[in-house]
C-alpha cells in the first residue's frame, strides 16, 4: 500500500552470535581471566593463528588450543629416527611397535641437519606438545650417548670388512645341547652371516630363543636386536617376554606387507648406527625374504615359483650387511631360510641366499620326528673360516669327532654325539678327553 513500510524478507538462518561482541565478551572475559588477552579465533598482526604451530615455527610458540590452555613445562620422548625424504623425521616408539601414529614426536630439518641425524638413530631429548602434535625441541642424547660422539664418524658402507675372528660362545648350562653342538659343529663368531635351513617342525623357534638366550647371558657388551617379521602373534609376545634384554621389532602376521618391510629396513639401519660407533650387534631374522616378495608382487617380471624379479635384492641387501669391521664394531645376522614347505618360492629363497652366508645349520625332518633334538644334520652343516675362532686343539678334536661319524646316517651320527655330550658337563672337558 502507498506510504506503508515494505516488509522485511523473513530469515532463513537465525542470526549470528559472536563472542567478541559486547557484554557476551566481556562476560566470558570474566569468567575466563587467562584468555581475556587472546581468543581461539584471534589473528596476530602477520595474520597467522597463534594456536596453530606451523613447521618453520618454533614449538615456544604455539601456546593455546582450542579449550585449553598447554603446560609450559617440558617433556621428554625417546624413539628410533625414521627420515623422510623431504629433510624431516619422526621418532618411531617401541612401546607401540615402531608403527607409524600421529602421536609420533616431529623432529624438523634443522636439528636433522644440525646434528647430522640418520635413519636408525635412538633419539632422547625434549619435547612440546602442539596442535599439531609433540615436536622435539632440545636433542640430549643419540643412542644414549653424547650428540657430538655421533658426528663425523665413518658410514658404514665405508668400514673396511673382514672375516670373524672373534667367538661367540653358545655354551651356557650342562644340559643345553643345542648350543653345545651348535659350538662344536657350527660355531659363530662377531661379524658371522650365518643361515639356518629349516623344515616345519623341526625346532627351529625353540633354537633361536637358545641362541637369544645364550647371547645375552654370555657376551653383555652385544647389542642384541631380534627382528621378527610375518610370525604368528603369540610368537612374538612369547619371544618379548623370554628375552626382556634384547630389543624386539616385530611386524606380526596380522600387519600388512608395508609394516614388515618397513620394520626389517629400520632394524638393520638401527644396527648399522651402533656398528658405526663401536658397539658389537647381534640380529635373529626370520622370513624376510618372503615379506619383500609379496611387497614387490604385480611391480614387475614374475619369476619360476611367482617370486618377483626385484623381491630378493632388498633381503639379500640386508643379509650382505652382517660383517666384521676393522675401524669400528661388527654385525652378526642369524637368518632361518625354510625348505620342504611344498612351496616353490622358499625353495627358490633358500637357493638364494645359499652361498651368501658363511655359516649354514641345516635341520633335517628325519631326526626331528625321532624326537632327536637339536635336530642338526652335522654333515650338511658348518662354518666358513673356523679356524679363525677355534683353537688349534679344539680344531684338531672336532675334525677328530667328524672323521668318527664319517659312515653313519644323519640321524645316527647326531644321537652318538649327543650321548657323548651328556657324559662331559662342558665342552671343554669332552674335548680334552678325546684321544689324538
Amino acid at each position: 500500500m502507498p506510504g506503508q513500510r515494505p516488509r522485511r524478507p523473513r530469515r532463513r538462518y537465525p542470526r549470528r552470535r559472536y563472542y567478541d561482541r559486547g557484554e557476551r565478551n566481556e562476560s566470558f572475559n570474566q569468567s575466563h581471566p587467562e584468555s581475556s588477552n587472546s581468543s581461539p579465533g584471534a589473528v596476530d598482526p602477520t595474520g597467522e593463528n597463534p594456536g596453530v604451530e606451523t613447521l618453520d615455527r618454533p614449538a615456544e610458540e604455539g601456546a593455546v588450543e582450542i579449550g585449553e590452555q598447554i603446560s609450559r613445562e617440558p617433556e621428554f620422548g625417546e624413539g628410533i629416527i625414521e627420515i623422510s625424504g623431504k629433510g624431516f623425521g619422526f621418532l618411531r616408539d617401541p612401546k607401540r611397535n615402531f608403527v607409524q601414529t600421529p602421536q609420533d614426536i616431529f623432529v624438523t630439518p634443522e636439528i636433522v641437519r644440525r646434528f647430522g641425524l640418520r635413519d636408525g638413530m635412538w633419539i632422547y631429548g625434549e619435547t612440546r606438545r602442539g596442535n599439531r602434535g609433540p615436536q622435539l625441541t632440545k636433542l640430549l642424547t643419540i643412542n644414549g650417548g653424547e650428540p657430538a660422539k655421533y658426528q663425523g664418524l665413518r658410514p658404514f658402507e665405508e668400514l673396511t670388512t673382514i672375516n670373524p675372528n672373534k667367538r661367540i660362545k653358545l655354551e651356557t648350562v650342562p644340559d643345553r645341547y643345542t648350543t653345545r653342538i651348535m659350538d662344536l659343529m657350527t660355531p659363530l663368531g662377531m661379524g658371522q652371516r650365518g643361515l639356518i635351513v629349516a623344515p616345519p617342525r623341526t625346532g627351529k623357534t625353540t633354537l633361536l630363543h637358545h641362541i637369544a638366550e645364550a647371547v645375552t647371558k654370555n657376551h653383555k657388551e652385544m647389542h642384541v636386536i631380534i627382528l621378527l617379521v610375518d610370525e604368528r602373534p603369540e610368537e612374538v609376545t612369547d619371544f618379548r617376554r623370554s628375552h626382556p634384554k634384547a630389543e624386539l621389532m616385530a611386524s606380526s602376521n596380522d600387519s600388512d606387507i608395508k609394516s614388515h618391510t618397513r620394520i626389517a629396513q629400520l632394524a638393520i639401519e638401527r644396527a648399522k648406527r651402533l656398528v658405526e660407533a663401536g658397539t658389537h650387534v647381534f640380529i635373529l631374522l626370520t622370513r624376510t625374504a618372503r615379506a619383500f616378495n609379496n611387497a614387490m608382487a604385480g611391480g614387475g617380471r614374475t619369476m619360476s615359483g611367482g617370486i618377483d624379479a626385484r623381491a630378493m635384492e632388498i633381503p639379500r641387501k640386508i643379509f650382505a650387511a652382517a660383517r666384521n669391521t676393522e675401524e669400528a664394531g661388527s654385525l652378526t645376522i642369524v637368518a632361518t631360510a625354510l625348505i620342504e614347505t611344498g612351496s616353490r618360492m622358499d625353495e627358490l629363497i633358500f637357493q638364494e641366499f645359499k652361498g651368501t652366508g658363511n655359516m649354514e645349520m641345516v635341520l633335517d625332518r628325519k631326526i626331528s620326528d625321532q624326537r632327536i633334538y637339536p635336530a642338526i644334520d652335522i654333515f650338511l652343516s658348518g662354518t666358513r673360516r673356523e679356524e679363525l675362532l677355534l683353537q688349534p686343539w679344539e680344531l684338531e678334536k672336532i675334525n677328530l669327532i667328524r672323521r668318527g661319524l664319517a659312515g653313519h646316517k644323519p640321524e645316527e651320527a647326531i644321537q652318538r654325539l649327543l650321548m657323548f655330550v651328556k657324559k662331559f658337563p662342558t665342552n671343554t672337558q669332552m674335548l680334552k678327553e678325546i684321544p689324538g
